[in-house]
């Protein structure tokens, strides 16, 4: 069966005959569209594009698990191709699937996001993994998943990563595919009857695979994509594929073991058998087997069905079809039909149902068997599936499907993934700078987006209900305010309200309070502000002529006017109750403040008039004293080396910024407990009193920076009075600072000038006016 490559390229371009080059000119355009079409051959000749069956079956022992894979055991190991990263939030340690970062575009740990690439949703990542599992185990896919959420949940994000994951991965040599067509050689090509009626004459070729376009009469796709193993009968195949198999972990697929050949080939290799008097050999002849890829853009191996009915297009032949008039007379007796349409495009990777329950039922009923045996039925053949099905839907859609009385049919049938809205802030507002942030076309002034994403993460927080829970952290659950949640999802911060008791047991349970809602048909996360419609106030935000950035306040701004149109959302018909959930107008207020807050911060740690480092330095120090003053034992002094008592007039004047009330010690051996108690949890870290103690370490910071308020107070006058009015009224010293202050703004944060003074001015009106 095998024959030497060099003799078929003999073959292919004629004894002696040289294939004329095309003129590409000169110069160095010429010479790049050389080296262009250079690497095109190379990539081709090497990624093994055309095989003769001979060829495949030694491709296909080298590796027969890479080669035998079904569509589930394909999009398996494009899952593990790209690895994982470990991600701990304050609810939990997930698994992040890198494919879903697009690394293969830029993406990745520590760069910027490319278009498209997914943000968060680990749980939904980890769920779709575990379906895909269970399919290889199973040995083929036999359920469709089904992700359902709310509108702007990310679920066409999730399958648009994974087809574009399955497009890479296919021009991978570990990602080759490979189906096969049927070739029929000319008269002038093969001697004594076209080849067929009788074996080759001796010195023929033992392979079609290779000729040229101008050698061959007639080409048959098959466009089902069958293995090229399916021309092996049932009984041989399944004996070869154990002894290939019988060193590999895993067993062969029920698609690769038990698949047949398409209802057309299998017309064709019954028609060549004849013709060739049972010669096997000479049937193989006819089969050319070719690597295909996966794209979307040309629906190969990775297909969405939208929710309409039909697609409003069409086609229309616009050349004659002769290669049928081509084929052998045994063949042109023969009624070949040819499928078409999604399933049959999807073959050998994903298919998308976008927004299924959308479609009338009799739409997708046959889904029902279809899902079940693997196959699907039309009007001349029974079509075998060899695609993973996922589709996505909204929960108002799937909530009516469940009163369906053919639901309890379907429910075997479909793996249902929740994909809820996202609920920490950090990851919603990483989803408007990557993807909403570049198309502003200004520049994005410091908490423009996190303003936006507050706002949309808190329209999509539930108040706990606290008899679920023990009651210690039921009581610390029945006061926890919506932007305390907020804050407990985002960063694991614990209201500093609440007594050492409470912190500690809220911190150990956050786990169990996120996961709270998830039996509920209304859960944290369905309802809420969806990205698509802060995406919007960004946009408009941008267009403010109030400001030439992308303002926060004008973020704010839009938000309220956002707030005004009741009617048309539900997630501002809620009513508000006890902690201010659903709650717009208490939600504007606190992000006001909070804005605030950040820009004193940022002002006070660029002013130059407090020690930015100051703080957290004394405040790791002070730990350290209380350390050994707890143990009753002493410190080593840095400078002379002697051991001397803890510095007692140290910790009372820290003691004295953190505003403690009580007895001092009892605070103290408090302390040591809590990060005992940390490093319990956290084995191996490092400790760090700023991350153990941030609320102490704000309180002292404010208590340092309490003492320069006056000050800090000019500098952002001077700020505004800089820029708005080109330092009128500013001496030399003062011009000095200011323009220092400023350049720190934009260092450390990201200001630019006017957005600086747009922050200062609000600043002075709103912190400051009563300041001196």
């Amino acid at each position: 069966m095998t024959q030497d490559l060099d003799d078929k390229k003999a073959h292919q371009s004629g004894a002696g005959t040289e294939k004329p080059e095309m003129n590409l000119g000169g110069g160095e355009l010429g010479a790049e569209i050389r080296r262009v079409a250079e690497n095109v051959e190379r990539r081709f000749q090497t990624g093994r594009r055309v095989l003769s069956f001979a060829e495949y079956l030694d491709l296909f022992a080298t590796d027969p698990v890479r080669y035998a894979r079904d569509a589930s055991r394909y999009l398996r190991d494009v899952f593990d191709h790209y690895g994982t990263t470990k991600i701990e939030h304050p609810w939990g340690k997930f698994t992040r699937y890198n494919l879903f970062d697009l690394p293969w575009e830029g993406g990745g740990p520590g760069k910027p996001l490319p278009r498209g690439a997914l943000i968060g949703q680990e749980h939904v990542q980890e769920e779709m993994y575990r379906s895909l599992s269970n399919f290889a185990r199973e040995g083929r896919p036999s359920r469709l998943v089904l992700l359902h959420g709310p509108n702007g949940s990310a679920k066409s994000t999730i399958v648009g990563c994974l087809m574009r994951a399955l497009e890479h991965y296919s021009t991978l040599d570990v990602g080759a595919l490979y189906r096969f067509n049927w070739v029929f050689p000319s008269n002038k090509t093969v001697r004594g009857s076209l080849g067929f009626g009788k074996k080759a004459e001796s010195g023929g070729s033992s392979t079609y695979a290779h000729l040229a376009d101008d050698e061959i009469d007639a080409k048959l796709l098959v466009e089902v994509r069958d293995h090229p193993l399916f021309l092996f009968p049932l009984e041989e195949r399944k004996q070869l594929l154990e002894r290939l198999f019988a060193a590999t972990k895993e067993p062969p697929s029920d698609w690769i073991l038990r698949g047949q050949l398409s209802h057309k080939s299998q017309q064709v290799f019954e028609a060549l058998l004849s013709s060739y008097d049972g010669s096997y050999t000479e049937v193989l002849k006819h089969v050319q087997v070719e690597r295909y890829f996966i794209s979307q853009r040309y629906r190969t191996g990775a297909v969405t069905i939208g929710p309409q009915m039909s697609v409003d297009a069409g086609e229309r032949q616009i050349t004659a079809d002769r290669s049928l008039a081509a084929l052998p007379a045994s063949l042109q007796a023969v009624t070949l039909y040819e499928a078409k349409g999604e399933l049959i495009e999807a073959a050998g990777g994903l298919l998308e149902f976008s927004d299924l329950l959308k479609r009338p039922l009799d739409a997708f009923k046959y889904l029902q068997l279809s899902v079940e045996t693997g196959e699907v039925a039309l009007s001349q053949q029974n079509v075998q599936l060899n695609c993973v099905m996922m589709g996505s839907a909204n929960e108002l859609h799937l909530d009516a499907f469940r009163e369906h009385p053919e639901f309890a049919s379907f429910r075997g049938r479909l793996e249902l993934v929740r994909t809820p809205y996202l609920r920490s802030y950090i990851q919603e507002q990483t989803i408007y700078d990557a993807h909403v942030a570049p198309q502003v076309q200004r520049h994005v002034a410091p908490h423009a987006t996190m303003m936006a994403a507050m706002f949309a993460v808190l329209t999509r927080m539930r108040k706990p209900n606290p008899d679920r829970y023990s009651r210690t952290l039921g009581a610390a659950l029945s006061t926890l305010t919506a932007v305390e949640k907020l804050d407990l999802y985002a960063t694991g911060r614990i209201p500093e309200r609440l007594d050492t008791d409470a912190q500690k047991i809220l911190r150990a349970n956050v786990p169990d309070v996120f996961d709270e809602s998830d039996p509920y048909p209304i859960y944290e996360g369905r309802i809420g502000a969806s990205p698509r419609e802060m995406r919007v106030v960004l946009l408009d935000a941008a267009q403010s002529p109030k400001y030439k950035c992308l303002s926060p306040i004008a973020v704010l701004e839009e938000i309220e006017n956002l707030c005004q149109r009741r009617g048309e959302f539900e997630w501002l018909q809620q009513e508000a109750i006890a902690g201010a959930y659903h709650d717009v107008r208490a939600f504007q207020e606190a992000l006001h403040a909070r804005l605030l807050d950040s820009w004193e911060h940022e002002l006070y740690s660029t002013s130059g008039l407090v020690d930015d480092e100051r703080y957290a330095e004394l405040f790791e120090r002070y730990i350290q004293h209380v350390s050994v003053w707890v143990k009753k034992e002493r410190i080593r002094n840095r400078v002379t080396g002697e051991y001397e008592e803890p510095d007692e007039k140290m910790m009372r004047e820290v003691e004295r910024l953190l505003d403690v009330k009580g007895e001092p010690q009892e605070m103290r051996k408090q302390m040591i407990s809590a990060i005992a108690a940390w490093a319990i949890d956290h084995p191996g870290q490092k400790i760090e009193p700023s991350i153990i103690f941030p609320h102490h370490l704000k309180r002292m910071r404010d208590g340092i920076f309490g003492e320069r308020r006056p000050a800090v107070a000019q500098r952002a006058r001077d700020i505004e009075r800089l820029v708005r009015d080109e330092g009128a009224g500013l001496d030399d010293t003062r011009r000095r600072n200011t323009e220092s202050t400023i350049d720190r703004m934009i260092a450390r944060f990201g200001y630019c000038r006017e957005c600086a003074a747009d922050a200062m001015s609000v600043l002075v009106r709103r912190r400051f006016g009563d300041v001196s």
